[in-house]
């Protein structure tokens, strides 16, 4: 085998086919993860592409960063859905994958004649996963939902205001598409080993709303655990005030000192033992319902050192520190460069990129970056071909605009 055609197998995926029917974030991160690990991820995308395409800074128009990130190691075809051809040719790719993944509300989907049943005539052993806002099982069926909704829906943006902050605020990350694009993830390869085992597929949802009150209730349901409830939702460590980074003399510092053996280094380092004789701080039960307290003796105590000082003391006394980091001193990080987290990789239309690089290591399987993201389209004959289409029907195609061929 050659290098090339071993690098295009790479992962301990290999082998598993995904008909990639989502754009945006939720979806496309579910599928990167999957096709990171090797898996053949088919992206479909409308004649006017990935919403994600147009979201700059980019070099060239529909070669978005965030979609570059998004789409890697996949391959583009153009289909129209709403036209026979499109539809037909996105049925027939599907009876050589795994799963379908899509991420437009069900009813769209029926309509679009591209049901769950639509796709189990071809293919018994489907995968039709579903990645959208609400469970079509309660009232909220049907409904419009994007990552800033699902944060406030359940409860992340008044997180803030419990901690003290002026104001809600949403997590300056696309949380709950990346959060429940995982969740997908895991659910589609669980029912992807089940279809291999006994040989039927199924239809799965994995919904926005579920999916990120099933994180923030995991850590805040507090007392109401209980029935009757022992007390006040929220867990108290996360809620305390001064959980940030702490100001130092000069700067910031992350730090965390959690348990037993931690405080005892601690209190040593600094040269005051008899602390643990403080009732607030004598075990991790005390200092727990203390929080807010053992919190605000840290912030105050940060603030006679510097941070190059304290970062000093807590690697002596092997206490988790850092100091607060920017996105740029990520990039730049000694252990990112030494780990080759940060990928530098040459695309043929975009130049030279940065990119993190597939997670984890796998010593029978290695991951690798195959392919950089694709132009709208790049693989659209390719994959037409590979599903049986002639070239005339492939010329058909192409004068109605059902498919668009990239390389052009």
């Amino acid at each position: 085998m050659t290098h090339a055609a071993h690098a295009a197998q790479a992962g301990p995926l290999a082998g598993i086919r995904i008909l990639d029917l989502t754009a945006v974030v939720m979806g496309p991160y579910a599928t990167q993860v999957l096709a990171d690990l090797g898996a053949d991820v088919i992206k479909v995308e409308p004649p006017a592409g990935d919403n994600m395409r147009a979201v700059g800074p980019m070099r060239n128009p529909g070669m978005g960063h965030l979609y570059l990130h998004l789409n890697r190691n996949k391959r583009s075809i153009v289909l129209d859905l709403k036209q026979p051809e499109g539809r037909l040719a996105c049925l027939t790719l599907a009876q050589s994958c795994d799963a379908v993944l899509y991420n437009i509300r069900p009813a769209a989907m029926a309509r679009l004649g591209l049901s769950y049943e639509a796709f189990a005539e071809r293919r018994p052993a489907i995968v039709y996963a579903g990645a959208y806002g609400y469970s079509e099982a309660g009232p909220y069926a049907g409904r419009p939902a994007y990552d800033d909704l699902i944060q406030g829906q359940t409860g992340i943006a008044d997180l803030a205001l419990r901690q003290g902050a002026d104001q809600p605020r949403y997590a300056p990350l696309t949380l709950a598409d990346r959060s429940v694009g995982l969740h997908m993830a895991i659910a589609l390869l669980a029912a992807i080993l089940h279809a291999r085992e006994h040989g039927q597929g199924q239809s799965l949802e994995i919904p926005m709303f579920e999916g990120m009150a099933h994180m923030v209730l995991g850590d805040h349901l507090g007392g109401w655990t209980f029935d009757p409830p022992l007390g006040e939702t929220g867990y108290a460590r996360l809620l305390a005030p001064h959980r940030k980074p702490y100001a130092t003399q000069d700067g910031h510092i992350c730090l965390l000192i959690y348990n037993d053996k931690h405080w005892r280094s601690f209190f040593a380092a600094i040269g005051q033992p008899q602390m643990l004789q403080d009732p607030r701080f004598a075990t991790h039960t005390a200092r727990a319902a203390h929080i807010g307290e053992v919190y605000a003796y840290v912030a105050e105590l940060m603030l006679t050192r510097t941070t190059a000082q304290w970062l000093a003391l807590m690697a002596q006394a092997d206490i988790p520190a850092s100091k607060l980091y920017g996105i740029e001193d990520l990039v730049n990080d000694p252990h990112m460069q030494a780990t080759g987290f940060i990928r530098e990789v040459d695309h043929p239309s975009e130049g030279r990129l940065r990119t993190p690089a597939p997670l984890g290591r796998f010593s029978g399987t290695p991951t690798a970056l195959r392919r950089p993201a694709p132009r709208l389209g790049e693989h659209s004959l390719q994959l037409l071909r590979e599903a049986g289409y002639d070239q005339a029907a492939i010329d058909a195609m192409l004068a109605t605009q059902a498919t668009l061929d990239g390389q052009r």
